[in-house]
């Protein structure tokens, strides 16, 4: 019994000493429980593992780069490629035709009117949003959706609004442009060419 009492009170001395000597060397006792804490979580965590590891041989644990912003849809654009390809919008837009008669530009814009409405009503579903024309009078109901919309002009209190149609909207009701092929930059609206000789 005797030595069952000497035995405990030893252990319970050794322990006592191990931790007077861990905590004087991590310098508080709230250090040496830190210490305690982080190996544990080096334990379960391979990632943190690697970084003390890191930090112990004298490295620098650089912090993540931060995500890159994600990269905008070029979804909305494959229309107007569609439009350029077809009845080569872009390039009569962006065309500086201050020199040109008006003889010249009446020419162009009728083409390239009648190839864009063909492309668009082959590629495209779009209807008006308001029954009526332009004049028009019309009533705008409770609950009418905004981005469909626009009341302008004295406009009070809550809808209904009666007034007329200053225009009576387009939506698009179904779009009919496939997808670029995979790995396509969506923001090519049309390829550069060359010619080699």
């Amino acid at each position: 019994m005797e030595y069952a009492i000497g035995a405990a009170l030893g252990a319970g001395l050794v322990l006592f000493l191990v931790f007077v000597i861990l905590t004087a060397r991590a310098g508080s006792l709230g250090n040496a429980l830190r210490g305690l804490t982080v190996a544990g979580r080096a334990h379960t965590d391979p990632a943190f593992h690697a970084k003390l590891v890191t930090l112990e041989a004298g490295g620098d644990v650089k912090p993540p780069a931060p995500p890159a912003p994600p990269k905008p849809s070029g979804a909305p654009l494959r229309m107007l490629a569609v439009l350029q390809a077809e009845a080569r919008l872009v390039d009569f837009l962006l065309e500086d035709i201050s020199g040109a008669s008006d003889e010249q530009i009446g020419q162009a814009v009728r083409e390239v009117h009648k190839k864009s409405q063909d492309a668009l009503r082959r590629h495209a579903v779009i209807e008006t949003i308001l029954p009526g024309n332009e004049g028009d009078a019309t009533t705008v109901p409770a609950g009418f959706d905004p981005s469909a919309v626009r009341v302008v002009g004295n406009v009070a209190g809550a809808p209904p609004f009666t007034g007329s149609i200053n225009h009576p909207g387009w939506k698009v009701r179904e779009l009919k442009v496939a997808p670029p092929p995979a790995g396509a930059d969506e923001f090519v609206l049309q390829p550069a060419e060359v010619q080699v000789a």
